[in-house]
């Protein structure tokens, strides 16, 4: 089975090595993908949008994703069950969106004290000798009651994220994050949007002219509001970087109407 691994480890320590190591060891056969280990330390939201937009395209998989700040204290270790496949990380909120983008959760077990964990237990590792062992037992095709306790899906911690609302014709939209070519990903979804061509882009006193298109390339005077990927709006500058254009970043208002 497909495992992906997404963390805040980075790549000039051990530390996702070692997790990599044990789901080697306990699941030899699973094929396993990094999504990322570049996000930011602690950056929890950070961390939960990036798993929410890869998960629908990989089919039937398990998401092992360890933003963790919370680490060696009563917060909770998890297995999730959503649609096809399921999430492994700590309960602070890192697995909901994901979990949400594959059909919601379907059951939830607190693995915290789960048998498959590897003693002695790191307090300041639960990635290593929680979390991988956990992931690779369900990689393997072996029984989720085996990993913990069934909890009520309804108990789990969700992250509060920025909402868009509509001030008549405007949609005022807020910056999740700016990704790493620059581009502005928003809360508000392809569906909010309302204006279909020329649009002005505000951020508080500042207005630019962009345009409604569907790639980079087709930004009048070089900005464009698109469909991200991520099932966003996101806002782009062509061979350039919006976040240094429009000179805005996470939680930023962003307000979008049609331009007359």
């Amino acid at each position: 089975m497909l495992l992906t691994f997404l963390s805040d480890y980075g790549y000039d320590d051990e530390f996702a090595g070692a997790c990599r190591a044990v789901i080697a060891r306990f699941a030899p056969e699973a094929r396993v993908v990094d999504l990322t280990h570049g996000i930011a330390p602690g950056d929890v939201r950070r961390g939960a949008l990036a798993l929410e937009a890869a998960v629908d395209r990989s089919g039937p998989a398990v998401h092992l994703a360890v933003v963790d700040p919370g680490v060696g204290t009563d917060r909770r270790a998890l297995a999730l069950a959503a649609g096809q496949s399921f999430l492994v990380g700590p309960d602070n909120g890192l697995l909901t969106l994901a979990a949400e983008r594959l059909g919601g959760v379907a059951a939830a077990w607190d693995a915290s004290d789960t048998p498959l964990r590897l003693e002695p237990v790191a307090p300041t590792f639960h990635g290593r000798d929680i979390f991988a062992p956990v992931a690779s037992h369900l990689a393997s095709g072996r029984p989720p009651d085996a990993v913990g306790v069934a909890i009520d899906p309804e108990s789990l911690t969700r992250l509060r994220l920025p909402v868009p609302a509509h001030d008549g014709d405007v949609l005022v939209a807020h910056v999740l994050y700016a990704d790493r070519f620059g581009n502005l990903v928003l809360d508000a979804r392809p569906g909010d949007m309302a204006a279909t061509g020329p649009i002005a882009v505000s951020v508080g006193d500042r207005s630019f002219a962009a345009v409604r298109g569907r790639s980079f390339a087709e930004g009048e005077e070089g900005v464009v509001v698109y469909d991200d990927s991520s099932g966003r709006v996101g806002i782009a500058v062509d061979l350039g970087s919006a976040a240094e254009l429009l000179d805005a970043g996470r939680d930023d208002e962003i307000r979008l109407a049609a331009r007359r």
